[in-house]
């Protein structure tokens, strides 16, 4: 597969559908594991593409793809930054192509450290610590996997706040434009220690 240069370093977005961010994370099952298939928008941190799947086919990645494309209006996407990690989903022919179909540059990890795809990796931390590990247990099916998630991004997306975009909800900084504002102290890594209630 082709070897994609990482345009990210140093590029800070200053608006939604400047950069999106890429990656897949198992979801522990009583009797095995599916796969959360995630696209993240940089700027908002909203998950605008999501595949649950119980196997990691690039055709699933591909199905959370056209979910983002087709919420920024499909089309031409000109100046929109794709970043992922060089995983075969992500180099395969088809995802490539449904990318360049719609102009969107193509950028990837050169190194194998989570920091190189680090809004991907948070993402990936805070679906999976709160909306699964705080009920210490496992589902048992992956149809209730799949309500479980679906609500929460619905919630995430809609009313959880995140320091990092001044303790907003994505949907809310989705729709702004220029630079957002810090919450945390020393801009250091912290946890939101706050306890939110996904409502149904």
């Amino acid at each position: 597969y082709h070897k994609w240069k990482n345009l990210i370093k140093g590029f800070v977005p200053m608006r939604a559908n400047q950069l999106w961010v890429s990656d897949i994370t198992y979801i522990e099952l009583s009797g095995g594991c599916c796969y959360l298939h995630l696209i993240t928008d940089a700027y908002s941190k909203k998950i605008i593409g999501w595949c649950l799947a119980e196997s990691l086919a690039a055709v699933f990645t591909l199905k959370a793809l056209r979910m983002a494309i087709e919420q920024a209006g499909g089309g031409n996407l000109s100046g929109l930054i794709h970043h992922s990690d060089r995983g075969v989903q992500y180099c395969c022919d088809l995802y490539v192509e449904e990318l360049q179909k719609h102009d969107i540059l193509i950028s990837m990890t050169e190194d194998y450290k989570p920091t190189d795809n680090g809004i991907a990796e948070r993402v990936n931390e805070t679906v999976k610590y709160e909306s699964i590990y705080r009920q210490e247990r496992r589902f048992e099916t992956y149809e209730e996997a799949l309500e479980q998630i679906d609500r929460f991004i619905l919630f995430y997306n809609s009313k959880r706040p995140h320091m990092s975009i001044g303790n907003q909800a994505p949907n809310v900084a989705h729709e702004q434009t220029g630079e957002q504002k810090k919450m945390w102290k020393n801009k250091k890594y912290r946890r939101n220690e706050q306890s939110f209630e996904i409502n149904p």
